[in-house]
Parts: C-alpha cells; structure tokens; sequence
C-alpha cells in the first residue's frame, strides 16, 4: 500500500503478540463494547424518532424541522475533527483524562437527551429555540465520547481479523442497543427509553474503564500538536484515507436517507399499524446484529473490503425489491427490514476497521486515532445532516405531507426511501471497487 510520506518520526510501536493476533475473550470484548450500546441505544431515538415526534405530535412543519436539524448536525460535524485532536492530547497526558473528558461529555449527553424528549416548553417559537440548542449540546457530546471510544479501539492495533472484532463487539452490542429503542418507545412510553439509556450509560462508561488498555509511545504521544494548528489535518494527507473516506460518505449518505424515512414510508405507504413499528425496526436492527459472525467468517474468506463490497450488493438487492410493496404488504417489509439488517451488519462492522489499517499502515497508531475518527465521525454526520436536510424538504416540494396519501406524494416517498439509496450504494460500491479493491488489494482471491 503506498501512501504519501509525512515529515514526522514515527517511532514503532508495542504490538499485540502473535499468540494475541487474532484472539479477543469475551470479556475483554465485552468490557471495550458495552458502551456501544448506549451509544446506540440514544441513536435511534434521536436520528429516527425524534423528527417523526416533532413533525406528528409537536407539529413542527417539515421544512423548518429539516434546516433544524440540517444546522445542528453541521454544528456537530464540524466540531469533531477539534474534539478528535482533543481526545489525541488528551489521550498523551493519560488515559484517566480521556476517560474523565468522556465521564464529562455523557453528563451533558444524558441531560441533553432527556430534554429533547421532554421539552420545557411547548410554546411553537421557545420549543425551536430551545430545541436547537439542545440538539447542538446532544450531539456534540455524543460526538465527544463516540470519538474516544473509537479512537481507543483503533489504538488495540492487531491483524485485520483482530480489528474485525473489535468494531464488532463495539457494533453488535450497539445494534443490541438499537433493538431494544426501537421496542422500548411503544411497549413501555418515552419515560422507560429516557431512563434505560441514562443507566446503560453508566454502566458502559465503568466497563470502559476497565477494558483493554492501548500499548502507545509515550514519548512520541508528548509531541502531539495543540489544537488549531495544522496537524488537525494530518489525515487528509493519507491517501488511503482519502479514498475510504470518499466510499465512506456515499455508502453512509445512502443508508442515511432510508433511516431518516422509514417511519414516514411505514405510515403512509405501507399504512401499517402503529403497533408493528417496533417489529420492523426490531427485525432489522436484530439481524444487524446477528449478522456480525457470518461477516467475520467473510473478512477471513475474502478480506475486509470485498466482504464491505458485497454487503452492498445485497442492499441493493433488497430496496430495488422494496419499489414493489404497497398498502398492506407487511409481511414482505418485514423481510426487507431482515435483509437490509444483514447488509447493516457489514456497513457497521466493516469500515470501521479498514480505518484502523489505514492508520496503522500510515503510522499514526497511538498518535493521531482521535484525528482520524474526528474527520469520519464528520462525515457520518454530514451524512445524517444531508439525508435529513435534503430528503425532507424534497419531499415537501414534490407534494408529500405526512398524514396525506395522495399518490403523487407517494410516489415521490418511493423513490427517496427506495430509489435513491440504490442509486448511491451502487455510486459507493463501484468506487469501493476502483479506488479500494484494485487499488490496495489488486492480488486475487481464489
């Protein structure tokens, strides 16, 4: 892999030994990844309920929801690349002050949350004052603490099988989270969902604090440059980032806009009962989850990123075959939502720890991991804001109300929920298959 050379000394760092290379125990797994699960557990409820309540029930029309949230995720996406270099300084002094900077931000992330679901004011003008600058305080400390733990796994370092698991301990454990928001809002009231993720939270940040610490060096960490200056850029000097990066941003931005739809697709194209929300996100975040052995088992067969390349294939597959569902055919989404969790499980598992390669190889493991993650977490919220800022008022100007089912509003849900993310994972699949595949990994697979 060639990558452009850098004008700092890299200094080589304490691997994990062979006996180690590939090995991860349960515990050690669990302990790193259970914070994954309340990380994802708030998640869904803020990128997928939370604009169908504010349009529904707070009757925040569509247009002003979308630049509200199109707003604060840019807020949020261009603060974490800053809060990554943060976690790199901080990570250089110690690791009891990235875990006390983490400690911090899940305050102010389990405040924030609590708050978005119950305002204090439902005054139409006060509730988006307040509810924009609850949603930049939100998602800036999710960003602070999803930054440090994923810079932290990154560090483990390891063979690709090895990072593999990792991320899907982190991933798994998250989609467990998922699954259980997607159920907890019906069966049990917002009340349950707020209180669920305020202890999850808690007790994922205790086992983080006694996971699996990183092997660094110090010495080098020591010289890690204060924020602002240009080292915060660091990683678009790697080659190799830039293109992941770039198939990143398609493949997120295609699976953004299902996400942000789904519920509006539900309601008003499938008019299914309220009652079975929860069984089709259920169903999908379930398989996600039940997936990540079966995409293990992949990246040891044909490697991390053609293993990427034909989970893509499969969502393809699936939302082409979405186009064909209509009133009542329930069952038939149920099955979509099942097989579209098992391309999840490769989209969540699998980018996360070519990262880490990538870092590895270009020698910035235990130097520049928050840098790193700082810039892909900026563009998995650039994603979010896109699908959310875009699709929505799209589909306002093309004729679509919630509630309303005409069919050429109908219409124009069908080919944003399903059309347009076929078109952009098949944009991110052949750019994975250029700019990825053929490019780091031109050998064959037998």
């Amino acid at each position: 892999m060639q990558h452009r050379k850098t004008h700092h000394p890299v200094t080589t760092l304490p691997q994990i030994n062979s006996s180690q290379s590939d090995a991860l125990s349960v515990r050690e797994g669990m302990l790193y990844g259970f914070l994954g699960f309340p990380l994802a557990f708030c998640a869904l409820p803020l990128y997928v309920l939370l604009p169908n309540l504010y349009a529904r029930d707070f009757q925040v029309p569509l247009a002003t929801l979308g630049a509200l949230l199109l707003g604060s995720r840019l807020f949020d996406a261009l603060i974490d690349p800053i809060l990554g270099r943060w976690c790199d300084r901080l990570f250089a002094k110690s690791i009891r002050s990235l875990l006390g900077f983490a400690a911090g931000a899940a305050v102010l992330l389990g405040a924030g949350f609590s708050l978005l679901f119950f305002p204090p004011s439902r005054d139409p003008k006060l509730l988006l004052l307040v509810t924009g600058v609850l949603l930049v305080i939100t998602y800036s400390a999710y960003s602070a603490v999803a930054v440090a733990h994923q810079s932290w796994g990154a560090m483990l370092g390891g063979s690709e099988t090895f990072r593999s698991r990792i991320v899907a301990w982190r991933e798994g454990l998250g989609l467990a989270g998922v699954v259980l928001a997607s159920i907890t809002p019906s069966v049990f009231g917002l009340p349950v969902l707020v209180a669920v993720f305020l202890v999850s939270l808690a007790v994922g940040w205790l086992a983080w604090t006694r996971a699996l610490k990183p092997q660094t060096a110090s010495a080098q960490l020591a010289t890690v440059a204060p924020i602002g200056q240009p080292d915060l850029w660091h990683p678009w000097r790697n080659a190799a980032f830039r293109r992941l990066l770039g198939v990143f941003m398609l493949n997120g931005i295609a699976s953004a806009v299902p996400a942000t739809l789904i519920l509006f697709f539900v309601q008003d194209r499938l008019q299914a009962p309220e009652a079975m929300q929860p069984l089709f996100l259920g169903s999908f975040f379930l398989c996600g989850a039940l997936s990540m052995p079966l995409w293990l088992r992949a990246v040891k067969t044909i490697g991390l990123a053609r293993s990427w390349l034909l989970g893509m294939a499969i969502s393809i597959a699936v939302f082409l075959w979405a186009t064909q569902l209509g009133v009542g055919d329930t069952t038939a989404f149920v099955v979509v939502c099942a097989l579209s969790g098992l391309a999840l499980g490769s989209d969540l598992a699998l980018p996360g720890a070519l990262l880490a390669g990538v870092i590895a190889d270009g020698g910035d493991r235990g130097r520049a991991e928050g840098a790193y993650f700082g810039w892909w977490n900026f563009a998995t919220k650039l994603n979010l804001a896109l699908a959310a800022g875009v699709a929505l008022p799209m589909l306002a100007v093309f004729g679509y109300t919630p509630g309303v089912r005409d069919p050429e509003g109908l219409r124009a849900l069908t080919i944003a929920y399903c059309l347009l993310p076929c078109a952009l994972k098949a944009l991110a699949a052949i750019a994975l298959q250029i700019f990825i595949i053929r490019h780091t990994y031109p050998r064959k697979i037998p």
